[in-house]
């Protein structure tokens, strides 16, 4: 039988993917880099392997993360954090429901609706998708002529796109906040600055480092005591009442995010990894020797 190994799933493989492979290969942990394009589903899951779920598309990770947990193997993330995190209703709906300070928003279901929640809100406005990332299909609406044009031509787009989701506009101080979360531990965060009201560094925004203060720490920890991913990403508003949790992501990307802040992320997560594989030995171990008539 082959050894227990911690799994690199990917569909691209990325700047960030390499960095895990080094970062598995620097501690000595059995791992593989597989692409899941030469995959067909189900498979036998043999042994305690730990699969890192690097897919780009989020249907394609949350599905393969979700066969694989059926089958009885640990993911990284658990396919219910990433249904919530890819869905950014889910998500703020979650965040109020805790009371964890976000920008307002409103969810309609009709072009009609859609106006009269961009209204409430006051503009401007943000329509933004449901699921979707890297700021994509991200429209800011400054009055109710644009909220009606741009309602109207996201209607057209099919039954994706016929569920509103209306965000509040907050006005950053010229940047946002990214910050990262592995195994429960905040442990570092940029600011990404840009000329455009989108940040976004796949979008070409710049980035430094961003203090973990005892703010930022404690919202952190709030936002992942009901979302208990093993690797989140939080992305927050600076505003003059404090801070407001804009989006939880899940399998981020971060390699703008290591020169800035000096943080070895990829080890970090693979030693989350390398963790959750050696607790899966010890309880097989533990049910292996603990039977009837024996002791531990």
């Amino acid at each position: 039988m082959s050894k227990d190994r911690i799994r690199i799933l990917y569909t691209r493989l990325r700047k960030e993917e390499k960095l895990l492979a080094e970062a598995s290969q620097r501690s000595g942990v059995d791992f593989t880099l597989e692409d899941v394009r030469d995959w067909v589903m189900p498979q036998e899951i043999c042994g305690n392997d730990i699969f890192l779920c690097r897919c780009i598309g989020h249907l394609q990770n949350l599905e393969v993360a979700r066969i694989l947990h059926h089958a009885g193997a640990r993911t990284v993330n658990a396919p219910e954090i990433m249904e919530i995190c890819g869905d950014k209703i889910a998500t703020s709906s979650i965040l109020k429901k805790a009371e964890i300070p976000q920008p307002g928003f409103l969810v309609a279901f009709s072009r009609d609706a859609a106006l009269e929640a961009a209204g409430r809100l006051g503009y401007p406005v943000v329509f933004k998708p449901s699921v979707g990332s890297w700021g994509r299909l991200l429209a800011k609406v400054g009055d109710p002529d644009m909220a009606e044009s741009i309602a109207e031509h996201k209607d057209h787009l099919g039954p994706a796109h016929q569920v509103f989701y209306i965000q509040e506009f907050i006005q950053k101080p010229g940047f946002d906040i990214r910050a990262f979360i592995v195994g429960g531990e905040p442990v570092c965060a940029i600011r990404r600055y840009s000329d455009h009201w989108i940040t976004n560094t796949a979008r070409g925004g710049k980035t430094e480092e961003h203090p973990l203060d005892k703010d930022l720490r404690e919202i952190l920890c709030r936002v992942h005591d009901v979302i208990p991913g093993d690797f989140l990403a939080v992305d927050c508003f600076l505003t003059d009442s404090g801070l407001l949790v804009n989006e939880v992501n899940d399998g981020a990307e971060f390699r703008n995010s290591i020169d800035p802040t000096g943080r070895d992320i990829a080890g970090d997560v693979i030693a989350l990894c390398s963790s959750l594989l050696k607790r899966k030995n010890l309880k097989r171990k533990e049910k292996k020797y603990s039977g009837p008539g024996t002791s531990v």
